[in-house]
């Protein structure tokens, strides 16, 4: 009987403690002065507070990370710079709805 000869393997393997995913990069809209400018005049006016009704508008800490998001997304047709369609949220709230509008454009297009 014939011996068997193990053939080398072809898929390398990765480190995971090296390799990183590529760095996250923001929408050109989101860095306009335009935007900015928004940004800054609705802080000042709401405060620094999670505006999402599910986060019963809690304050986080002092001086958090607060993310304009978009009522109805851009890619939805929403207005860019109007004040009626942007809320302030914490960024686990801004990641949720984020992921929730995604998800329901995605069940909308298969």
């Amino acid at each position: 009987m014939a011996k068997l000869r193990m053939i080398a393997p072809t898929l390398r393997t990765m480190d995971t403690r090296t390799v990183r995913p590529p760095a996250k990069t923001a929408d050109a809209f989101y860095l306009s002065t335009e935007w900015r400018a928004l940004m800054s005049s609705l802080i000042a006016t709401r405060g620094r507070i999670c505006e999402d009704p599910h986060c019963n508008g809690r304050t986080h800490k002092p001086g958090m990370r607060v993310f304009g998001d978009h009522i109805v997304e851009l890619q939805d047709g929403g207005a860019p710079l109007d004040p009626k369609n942007v809320l302030l949220r914490c960024g686990a709230s801004h990641t949720k709805k984020t992921a929730a509008a995604r998800a329901k454009r995605m069940k909308q297009t298969f």
